[in-house]
């Protein structure tokens, strides 16, 4: 037998051993990829697809021997990672792999704007199992970690959102260099879901920053700019972003695979806490401290923390495999619970408004807004101008009336713009240069050529006429009139206009460059392309919007009325001010309603009540708490005393003891704290249903992200109506009867309910 023929044969020995080898695991698989491949194409299979979808990955080799993965998700906005992308990532990496010669790899986005913005949540929807989204979790598990396994250099070169699942994926590369740009950001925001990091995410953040700074950025859900991701150690270099692909690809052919340890000089800082999470003993104090920290901020209602932590953990003591199991096995539960399916459908909700004009006739055009002028330099007005510049990137005049009023505007916006650059999270050429988008005047001079002045000033009927009227008189005939009233009807306001069809409400919520809410109010003769104008313009301010019907408190004021009226009754009934706080915290609302009524003023409260007790009667009566309060000057945080006291060389925000002699009570030892809870909340809850029932807004899911955004209600219950549908509504009314039987006929539920109930009816379809 020739020497040909004999290595003819052994090849041909070779190839059927080969063939055979891929039948068996064709038809057995691995345990490990069986599933996960039963599971994604299960998730695929759900959605409508074609039958052969271009592959978001795409590799390009270049003449330096350096492959470029290009990440391009087909027909969407943002690259997010979906469940059929497990075989295209698959089939990517098999190209790699038959690569000869390549001497490094880069991933890099070709999306403008986004690296990979996370994972798609719409994935969870075509999920029937616990046990799928495990074995999703461990498909991202192998795949990610088949680019860390790789004998060369792989680089994530980053731009744009580099969030969620696309952290995790940069984080499995060897090395990070991320763009100057500003819309780069990198974070795991999954906790905002009620879910945790399932990509690798618990077990390598923490091997790149430390401990404490990866359990911050995962229970936080903070973002960070490139050079706060450098100065973490989470990314190795900053470029700018016409050199990004260059720099990666630099960086790809002198680096090593695997990354060698890191060789920096530590501080001492650092090396202690360096020290900490390499000692057991250490360790355990940095997670019960997490723990402690968590449990202080969540009450308990929200299991991802807690989940987050025990990931982490279970990595450092057992294993980096057991931490990738135990991360799997709890976004398994996590994605299967109620809090979590909740958070998401919040999550949709809005989406779906980033989407809606609040306007039926779609070919109403839509006012330009490119001019801004604000009314008042007080705390609302300075935080609309600066919220105006920071995000909708327009400029703005702010006026008061003189300058020691125009002051607090200066150093409010001048506050924000120098401690972004402290930070390092813009330059201070750009800190600058955005200052000066705020121009100030005591005078109207340049309010000729706005398209929108919005004002902020107290809440008093005659002096908005005026500001209206002046508005007017020297604006022009397109200038929108915005009021940022919290009560006033904003058909009062517009009976001083000429010009009633430019006038709308926008109301925003303190503080406003950090509350994510607009509720824009309508009147019969607002303008369609008023209205469209002002909702693009609130959407270009970053903020969630709302369009709600005129009337006494509109939507948010009205509900929230009701709420405080409650604790005022609790309070006059005995429960102490910090006890009530603490049951409505530990309901899930971010702060209680007495710490609420110090922070607004007491007198400003008053304002409100008697314009809803006049419109609706019995239900929305004030108990006297405030008159008392008011009386003895107790006003508030800013007065230094209210229901708590304030002030230097106080500590611990202690209560106001005087405060029980003025409302001539004693208070109870052992006050019921969820029974208290429940009054509050099931004020609010019935407002909002009488809210609908008379139109004020148009659906329910507009209530529930009103009064999640604007007002805390707990967000794991997914707002007023979506807890009603949860509870049902048979049992809803039965719980507002039996209030009303025990504390008053202003429990009685709104007839909308009643009538739902009888037909078991509900307020969300699915």
């Amino acid at each position: 037998m020739s020497e040909e023929t004999k290595l003819n044969r052994a090849n041909a020995s070779k190839a059927a051993s080969k063939k055979a080898s891929k039948k068996v695991t064709k038809k057995k698989v691995s345990s490990k990829k069986s599933a996960a491949k039963k599971a994604t194409k299960k998730v695929a299979s759900k959605a409508t697809q074609p039958a052969r979808q271009q592959s978001a990955f795409q590799l390009r080799v270049r003449d330096d021997k350096v492959g470029v993965i290009e990440i391009n998700v087909p027909g969407e906005a943002q690259n997010t990672l979906k469940a059929e992308f497990a075989e295209q990532m698959d089939d990517v990496m098999d190209q790699v792999r038959r690569q000869a010669g390549l001497k490094g790899l880069v991933l890099i986005s070709t999306k403008p704007g986004s690296f990979v913005a996370g994972a798609d949540i719409n994935l969870f929807d075509s999920i029937g199992s616990k046990q799928e989204v495990v074995e999703l979790s461990k498909t991202c598990h192998r795949g990610f970690k088949a680019i860390e396994d790789l004998n060369i250099p792989v680089v994530a070169a980053i731009e744009g959102a580099c969030l969620g699942g696309g952290l995790e994926l940069a984080m499995a590369c060897h090395y990070r260099v991320a763009s100057s740009r500003s819309n780069t950001a990198l974070g795991v925001p999954e906790v905002m879901l009620g879910l945790l990091p399932a990509g690798g995410g618990t077990q390598r953040l923490p091997r790149l920053v430390g401990i404490p700074a990866a359990l911050d950025l995962m229970l936080t859900s903070r973002q960070l700019k490139p050079k706060q991701a450098l100065k973490m150690g989470l990314i190795d270099q900053i470029v700018g972003s016409e050199a990004l692909e260059e720099r990666a690809v630099a960086l790809a052919l002198k680096s090593t695979a695997p990354r060698p340890a890191k060789s920096m000089e530590l501080s001492q800082e650092a090396l202690q806490e360096l020290a900490l999470e390499k000692n057991p003993v250490g360790r355990k104090v940095v997670f019960d401290q997490a723990r402690k920290q968590a449990a202080k901020k969540t009450y308990g209602n929200y299991p991802a923390p807690e989940r987050i932590i025990g990931a982490v953990e279970k990595g450092f003591s057992h294993g980096i495999e057991a931490g990738y199991e135990e991360e799997a096995q709890a976004f398994g539960d996590l994605a299967m619970s109620d809090v979590s399916k909740q958070l998401r459908g919040i999550f949709h909700a809005t989406n779906a408004l980033k989407k809606e004009t609040f306007v039926a006739d779609e070919s109403v055009e839509t006012r330009t807004i490119e001019r801004v002028g604000v009314l008042g330099a007080g705390l609302m007005g300075a935080g609309i101008a600066l919220n105006t510049v920071a995000k909708a990137k327009l400029p703005v005049r702010l006026k008061d009336r003189d300058a020691k009023g125009l002051s607090h505007g200066v150093g409010y916006v001048a506050k924000y713009y120098d401690k972004r650059a402290k930070l390092g999270a813009m330059s201070q050429f750009d800190a600058e240069a955005a200052k000066r988008q705020v121009t100030y005047t005591d005078q109207y001079t340049g309010f000729k050529r706005l398209d929108l002045v919005v004002e902020a000033v107290f809440e008093d009927l005659g002096l908005k006429h005026q500001m209206l009227k002046d508005t007017e008189a020297n604006g022009n005939e397109n200038t929108i009139f915005a009021s940022n009233t919290s009560s006033i009807p904003i058909s009062d306001i517009a009976k001083a206009a000429k010009r009633p069809e430019n006038v709308i409400g926008l109301h925003y919520f303190s503080p406003v460059e950090k509350m994510p809410l607009l509720e824009i109010i309508t009147t019969d003769k607002t303008a369609p392309e008023v209205t469209k104008g002002c909702v693009a313009f609130g959407k270009a301010q970053g903020k969630t919007v709302i369009v709600v019907k005129d009337g006494p408190g509109f939507y948010t004021t009205r509900i929230l009325a009701p709420y405080l009226n409650e604790a005022s009754r609790l309070l006059l009934e005995g429960v102490g001010p910090k006890e009530l706080d603490k049951a409505l915290q530990q309901f899930g609302y971010p702060v209680g309603p007495i710490t609420l009524l110090d922070e607004v003023g007491i007198d400003v409260g008053t304002k409100v009540g008697p314009v809803l007790e006049a419109a609706f009667g019995e239900r929305m009566q004030s108990p006297d708490a405030a008159d008392r309060m008011i009386e003895k000057g107790f006003l508030g945080r800013k007065a230094g005393k209210g229901f708590y006291l304030y002030g230097d060389g106080v500590k611990g925000k202690p209560v106001n003891q005087e405060v029980f002699d003025a409302m001539n009570v004693t208070p109870w030892k052992n006050p019921d704290l969820v029974a208290a809870a429940e009054r509050c909340t099931w004020m609010m809850i019935n407002e909002a249903a009488f809210c609908l029932q008379e139109g004020i807004i148009q659906q329910p899911m507009h209530g529930d992200i009103g009064a999640i955004f604007g007002l805390g209600f707990p967000p794991f219950l997914g707002g007023p109506f979506r807890y009603m549908d949860s509870l049902g509504l048979q049992a809803s009314v039965q719980k507002l009867e039996t209030l009303a039987e025990r504390h008053g006929e202003h429990f009685q539920p709104a007839q909308i309910l009643v009538d739902m109930a009888k037909n078991n009816d509900t307020f969300y379809k699915n």
